[in-house]
């Protein structure tokens, strides 16, 4: 059955929102490149999905590789038209599956950017000065940022919580991470302190009609967003030693101090969400290289 690029986007999205297990973001990213697939196509008269073949999608890959895409997108742009041919297959839109013997780079894999002890005690006496109790959005600030480092979770899980999620009996949090997977992640004693006082004197102060059960609120009394928890993270960070960063670099922070004190790997990959040891292992390398800095800043015979 012969279908356009147009109809059969569309007919792929509704694939992927019906609980394949991708995130929005994910979603989004994959009928992005593939509505950019369909334009490139379009200039070479292909219209229609059975038309496609392997030489067009290397073509259109190189193309993006001469536009100067990096290695991770156009690996993202890979994922996404192989998930898109072999969904084309599947559902008769095609006759065999191009994307099958589609190589792509592997995506180059950076060490991240861990923020030092220094800066952290920078931070964190910078929000607890501003959180008193006749400044919530100071308290809120204090929390959002002791809950990222306390528990790893993303910027995304953080902003998802809402006051169900925390067990204060246990000290844990419940989290929605990607692919609608829920686990729990502990938190230690001064986040705890940071919640009691959030959720006895703070929240009140801020709650609307709008609120509902979202643990962290604005100042409009609704959910917070990402990107406000984006701008204060970057915004400490940007004052101390570390530099420029934004609050991804508390998560990498977190499992590479849990991994220098003796952490076990595996216990670090539950509590960061990692479907794959492999992700997780980059940790380890960070923790080498701190480990070759002080061995040449410290051995006599570095």
């Amino acid at each position: 059955m012969s279908k356009s690029f147009e109809q059969a986007i569309s007919s792929f999205k509704d694939h992927l929102d019906a609980g394949r297990g991708y995130s929005s973001n994910t979603v989004k990213a994959y009928i992005t490149d593939i509505q950019d697939l369909a334009t490139f196509l379009k200039k070479q008269s292909v219209e229609q999905v059975d038309q496609l073949n392997l030489e067009h999608l290397r073509d259109w890959l190189w193309q993006a590789t001469q536009a100067g895409l990096t290695k991770t997108t156009i690996a993202r742009k890979s994922a996404a038209v192989r998930s898109f041919t072999s969904w084309a297959l599947k559902n008769e839109l095609a006759k065999s599956d191009p994307g099958l013997r589609l190589r792509s780079p592997k995506a180059s894999r950076t060490l991240p950017k861990v923020v030092s002890r220094e800066s952290l005690a920078i931070i964190f006496n910078q929000l607890i000065s501003k959180a008193t109790e006749d400044n919530p959005q100071g308290v809120r600030d204090l929390v959002a940022v002791e809950l990222l480092y306390a528990s790893g979770a993303r910027v995304s899980e953080l902003v998802g919580l809402d006051l169900e999620s925390i067990d204060y009996s246990r000290n844990i949090m419940r989290v929605m991470g990607k692919g609608a997977k829920e686990r729990m992640v502990p938190f230690g004693q001064p986040a705890r302190d940071a919640l009691d006082m959030w959720i006895r004197v703070s929240r009140p102060m801020l709650e609307s009609e709008k609120s509902g059960r979202a643990l962290l609120l604005n100042s409009r009394g609704q959910r917070i967003g990402v990107r406000q928890v984006y701008g204060l993270v970057a915004k400490l960070l940007e004052a101390t030693p570390t530099g420029a960063a934004g609050p991804h670099s508390l998560r990498h922070s977190a499992a590479t101090h849990l991994l220098d004190g003796g952490a076990d790997l595996r216990a670090v990959q539950e509590l960061l969400g990692h479907a794959s040891l492999g992700t997780t292992q980059i940790y380890t390398h960070v923790s080498i290289e701190r480990l070759r800095d002080g061995y040449k800043n410290a051995h006599p015979r570095a």
